[in-house]
């Protein structure tokens, strides 16, 4: 008597543990299915992308003209290009895949692939001037800005000499660099970003692997930013370097000095602190954007698809804006 009342205690407690755990797996499924629905968040997408090229699209959506009308609009082609990044889907294949068997009536027009990734590295600069208008609205007013790069790899080091991707001119074509991060070789690129203090994207650069980070320095003072404290790591230390900014841009570089500099300057710990930001965002990049995943087989594939990663960031970014929500919760932006 007393076993089958002990059963029947442990078969209510575990029917009670099921119902919860059913309960947990359809609130999930429900947060899912809302956050990765294709077509509410393409038209959220193509909805912003219409609004900052207001003024320079036809009736239509596209930027260039066409002697026959598109089956996908200008617009639409940016759209789709940045829906895959911000739901973490970077591989085109991947994506017209599940649009095509799941999303089939929702996306009529849907062009091939080929065409989508040749009409793509067209609308690059588009692409990065969209980024350019919607980060100028978000750093309205900033006046601190921190730099760092982060290593691109292409392969292993042990397929070096067979890989042929990136190799399609010599100039631009990858090569070895070290990461000190990771304390070992890479083959590959560097991505250098400069971003405000919250973490907004306020330019970038892809250098080889092996230049060095200082020489990124030459380019910023071509990118618009002036009047403005720019926070580095000791990569960066040059005071050659520091007096140029100064001089020509009023930007204050403030780098720890290396160990073997004898006049060291002082960084305040609020700076140094602050400069983690841009290394949360180089590991934001890397998990939802899969920045270092590369499917890329041109220099100029592999450009866009970087742009497209960082713009979904500054998209992301600026619907939370918009929401009132914390600026860096990128995950659940298209939550909203």
């Amino acid at each position: 008597m007393l076993l089958n009342f002990v059963d029947n205690i442990y078969i209510k407690r575990l029917r009670m543990l099921l119902n919860i755990s059913i309960l947990k797996v359809i609130i999930y499924d429900k947060n899912y299915l809302f956050m990765h629905n294709l077509k509410s968040n393409f038209d959220k997408i193509l909805n912003i992308t219409k609004s900052f090229y207001n003024g320079s699209i036809d009736i239509d959506g596209n930027h260039f003209f066409y002697p026959r009308k598109p089956k996908m609009s200008d617009c639409e082609i940016i759209a789709l290009s940045l829906l895959g990044e911000t739901i973490g889907i970077d591989s085109e294949n991947y994506l017209f895949g599940k649009i095509r068997a799941d999303h089939s009536q929702d996306f009529p027009n849907l062009i091939d692939r080929s065409r989508f990734n040749r009409r793509r590295k067209r609308l690059g600069d588009l692409i990065a001037r969209l980024n350019q208008q919607i980060s100028a609205l978000l750093n309205e007013g900033e006046n601190i800005y921190l730099v760092d790069s982060i290593p691109i790899p292409i392969c292993k080091n042990a397929r070096i000499t067979r890989s042929k991707i990136c190799r399609d001119d010599y100039k631009t074509a990858p090569d070895r660099g070290y990461s000190a991060v990771n304390k070992s070789y890479f083959y590959g690129f560097k991505l250098h970003l400069v971003t405000s203090v919250r973490g907004v994207y306020s330019s970038m650069d892809l250098s080889k692997a092996s230049v060095h980070d200082i020489h990124f320095l030459d380019d910023i003072k071509h990118s618009g930013i002036n009047n403005c404290v720019l926070v580095a790591d000791k990569a960066y230390a040059s005071k050659p370097i520091q007096t140029d900014l100064f001089t020509t841009r009023q930007i204050i570089l403030k780098a720890p000095s290396k160990s073997h500099q004898n006049d060291k300057e002082h960084i305040p710990f609020i700076l140094m602190k602050a400069r983690k930001r841009i290394e949360t965002l180089f590991s934001q990049l890397c998990d939802q954007q899969m920045l270092k995943r590369n499917y890329a087989k041109t220099t100029a594939g592999l450009s866009v698809r970087l742009l497209c990663k960082i713009t979904s960031v500054t998209l992301l970014q600026y619907i939370n804006y918009k929401n009132n929500k914390p600026l860096n919760h990128l995950k659940y932006a298209l939550a909203s």
